[in-house]
């Protein structure tokens, strides 16, 4: 690790080093490599000649495969201090590992048939990445709200304690918003093409001259590079670059994601506090410098600290795409080169700590009934009053007894720092005609949480588990957590 300069603590603390190598070097210019043996495989086999002789031969392509992987930092490097053109450099390296294929590399090429072509083909690499790790998390989640889809407690609205509701009903509402954003990371990775190869204005002039205005031959350029890089087709048309809306699209999907962990992350810190849930702690984790009792939810509170770099960072695809001029300008370059690998290194942290938080999730049922018990009577009123009509009282005049008394027990709790006695208020007013046994029976917490436990089998059922068996290879992910 080098410590006399800046290192990037997406790389160096949260991102895995699967999605690094996505964004490494290596994986950058060995696809350029191999996008340029499929354009001069294409041009060979679409009979590329000059005076009846091929341009391009079998041996040059073969020498080309030969050093596709081993790539000579070195050379392109010095050539670049040089030149100061990284296309061009990487191309001069290439053909002094390559001296009889040196003379056909690129050609008819400009610079962003690598780098565009290579820009879709990682971003498309790097989302199948982020939708395997956030259907783990759909699957983490998936289990944790079945195993608690009857433990009752309370719901909160406006973070005020309102009508029960289940600890795993309450999971099914951060699986919703993750499920929502598969659904978008499913439809903008479906439409991911590549650029394919279309010259300095995206006109294709230069193949109408390489291949003396064959119109036909030039239609199949395209098709066959991508077919030869593992897609279904290129762009139809675009300027030099493809379209920079492509990467607004992407860094929105990411965006998304991001507002859902936060979401999730937010309410467990908030259920930390209240000491219901807990992330997992591990036994020599130190909580505070000072206060050694603490169990703070730092993971929760980095998905939410990264989550809100990641929905920040989407402005900057779609400023860039705003901004371009015509068929092309190179205002974009710098700020891709951070804005787009580093919101996938985020998510890709964010989700490694999804994964970890959930797997290890605890839960504190007493603790959840004891907060239960202490608000179910003021939530029980509604069905108490009804008993009480039954048995023979005034509706109207039992709400506005019911209204006084939860005051007066309201007051005790806020202001005298009692228990809650709404119950013995209630049972000591001969107007409700009911012992203090009678509304006691009226507490059971089940009795309040309406369908939970069926909305919960029923949105596993039918949302969740069919997608979960439809990526079941891509199952089994573990997050590891650097720190």
């Amino acid at each position: 690790m080098s410590t006399d300069r800046y290192v990037s603590p997406l790389s160096e603390r949260y991102a895995s080093k699967e999605m690094q190598y996505i964004f490494s070097p290596d994986m950058k210019f060995r696809t350029w490599r191999k996008l340029w043996i499929a354009l001069a495989e294409t041009e060979m086999e679409l009979g590329l000649s000059q005076n009846g002789k091929p341009v391009i031969t079998q041996e040059q392509i073969d020498e080309l495969k030969a050093h596709a992987e081993d790539i000579n930092y070195d050379v392109a490097k010095a050539r670049e201090k040089e030149v100061r053109h990284d296309v061009m450099s990487h191309v001069y390296a290439y053909g002094q590992q390559c001296p009889k294929a040196a003379g056909i590399i690129h050609l008819g090429a400009t610079s962003c048939y690598v780098g565009d072509n290579t820009d879709i083909i990682v971003m498309t690499r790097a989302l199948q990445l982020v939708k395997k790790k956030l259907v783990n998390v759909l699957n983490e989640l998936a289990g944790f709200a079945d195993k608690y889809k009857e433990q009752p407690t309370l719901a909160f609205t406006h973070f005020q304690p309102a009508q029960p509701t289940t600890v795993g009903k309450r999971a099914t509402l951060w699986m919703q918003e993750f499920y929502l954003d598969l659904q978008d990371l499913d439809y903008v990775l479906s439409g991911m093409k590549l650029l394919g190869s279309k010259g300095t204005t995206g006109t294709q002039a230069s193949f109408l001259e390489l291949f003396n205005g064959d119109q036909e031959t030039i239609d199949k350029i395209d098709p066959m590079i991508a077919q030869k890089m593992g897609f279904k087709e290129c762009y139809p048309v675009s300027g030099q670059t493809y379209s920079r809306k492509v990467d607004t699209r992407v860094a929105n999907v990411l965006a998304g994601i991001a507002a859902s962990a936060h979401k999730m992350s937010n309410d467990i810190r908030l259920l930390q506090h209240l000491k219901e849930v807990e992330e997992p702690f591990e036994k020599s984790q130190i909580g505070s410098s000072a206060m050694a009792y603490k169990r703070n939810p730092m993971r929760s509170e980095r998905i939410a600290s990264l989550s809100r770099y990641v929905m920040v960072d989407a402005l900057n695809p779609a400023i860039t795409s705003a901004t371009q001029w015509f068929e092309r300008t190179l205002d974009d370059s710098a700020n891709k080169r951070l804005s787009i690998p580093e919101g996938f290194l985020a998510i890709d942290g964010i989700l490694d700590l999804c994964l970890n938080v959930v797997d290890g999730l605890v839960v504190y049922p007493k603790v959840i009934e004891k907060h239960m018990m202490s608000e179910l009577p003021f939530m029980a009123t509604e069905n108490i009053m009804m008993d009480a009509v039954k048995l023979g009282g005034n509706r109207q005049e039992l709400h506005e007894r019911i209204r006084e008394l939860s005051m007066e027990a309201g007051k005790n709790v806020k202001v005298e720092g009692k228990e809650n006695n709404l119950l013995e208020l209630i049972a000591a007013d001969p107007a409700f005609n009911m012992s203090l046994e009678d509304l006691q029976k009226a507490m059971e917490p089940s009795r309040y949480v309406g369908r939970s436990k069926e909305q919960v089998e029923s949105f596993l059922d039918k949302v969740i588990r069919p997608v979960l068996k439809e990526n079941e290879e891509q199952l089994g992910v573990k997050a590891e957590i650097n720190v």
